[in-house]
């Protein structure tokens, strides 16, 4: 019996230990496929990683709103001599007008011939607030001149200067390195379409303390130096196709993009035109945001070029998108400058903008 109560025991340990031993290989195997799937994935990333063609050069830019955009209300001297607004609490600020007594209107002359031809009878206006369809009625008031008036302050279009981003091999362009929004209201513009111009620097208001600095310069707006079309004003840039390539890059070289997380505290370089001709000028990547809620601000950057310094004292408005590179790869964007302290900014990664 004792010889036999030693075999159960002697077998019960090899089964714990062959148990013991399973466990122990099945975890080794797991962790080797675990290895073996990030190293999989770490593959498939590097040889997913984008190659694009780097901008730097000067953009006109030409955006038209999907409606009529309405900045404000107003209010008019009536024949009698009465103040009024009849718009007011009716239309609010960021409306989009798009149709006037179900007839579409696009600009803001349409919508100003309708309230002209209204003869003081009701308005039925269909507004997209904030992604939602309503109807809204408004009665426009004859003036002291006898003109009708709705007292409504809309726009329809909006123009600038900006930098391009990138091109990538298929002509999709980025640039600015975030959205274009209202000058009066802030609120980012829903564009019904756009279109790039060829632009040219003529001179740079150095940027100061306090006083930030611009590129000025010349958009031609004709059919023959138009090079692209605008299709997506999002918070991370404008986004469209290319037309005139050779207009917009003058670096004819591939370029491989970064993961927002192999960007680098230290020297890097920005691109951009300040006179005349797109160069590389030297900055610090003095911060990395990588779990900021602003996406426009996940880097901030310092101008430490002697040249652009005294060309623009640093960073200006209309370098927005300008490309900036560290370790011959395209990391992010310039977005914005510190209105304070114009030697530094902030920029967006190319991720992001990528993603978008």
């Amino acid at each position: 019996m004792n010889v036999r109560k030693k075999y159960r025991r002697f077998v019960c340990s090899l089964l714990l230990f062959s148990v013991f031993a399973l466990v122990l290989c099945g975890t080794a195997v797991f962790q080797n496929m675990t290895l073996a799937d990030r190293q999989v994935e770490s593959s498939a990333s590097v040889a997913e990683r984008k190659k694009v063609y780097v901008g730097g050069t000067p953009i006109g830019i030409y955006l038209e709103t999907d409606g009529v955009f309405v900045v404000d209300t107003g209010t008019i001297t009536a024949e009698d001599g009465s103040i009024c607004c009849p718009a007011e609490n009716i239309v609010q600020t960021g409306d989009y007008i798009q149709a006037v007594n179900g007839e579409s209107v696009n600009t803001k002359e349409e919508l100003i011939a309708c309230i002209l031809e209204s003869e003081g009878e009701t308005l039925v206006m269909d507004v997209d607030r904030q992604g939602e369809q309503i109807r809204l009625k408004v009665v426009p008031v004859k003036d002291a001149e006898g003109e009708y008036k709705a007292g409504i302050w809309v726009r329809n279009d909006t123009q600038g200067i900006g930098t391009l981003t990138y091109v990538d091999e298929d002509g999709y362009f980025g640039a600015l390195g975030h959205g274009i929004s209202d000058v009066d209201t802030a609120e980012l513009l829903n564009i019904q379409n756009g279109t790039l111009y060829d632009a040219e620097i003529v001179s740079v208001v150095k940027g100061e303390s306090g006083s930030p600095g611009e590129l000025s310069g010349i958009i031609h707006y004709s059919a023959g130096y138009r090079i692209g079309t605008i299709e997506e004003n999002s918070q991370n840039g404008i986004f469209g196709r290319v037309t005139g390539f050779s207009l917009t890059i003058e670096d004819q070289t591939l370029y491989e993009t970064a993961l927002r997380q192999e960007a680098e505290l230290g020297a890097a370089t920005i691109r951009c035109t300040v006179d005349g001709s797109c160069q590389e000028y030297g900055v610090e990547i003095k911060e990395i945001r990588l779990n900021g809620s602003d996406v426009n601000k996940g880097m901030v950057i310092e101008v430490t070029d002697p040249a652009l310094l005294a060309k623009a004292g640093g960073i200006v408005q209309g370098m927005s998108g300008s490309p900036i590179l560290q370790n011959g790869r395209l990391i992010g964007a310039v977005t914005h400058v510190f209105v304070n302290d114009p030697t530094k900014g902030y920029g967006i990664f190319i991720e992001n903008m990528l993603n978008s």
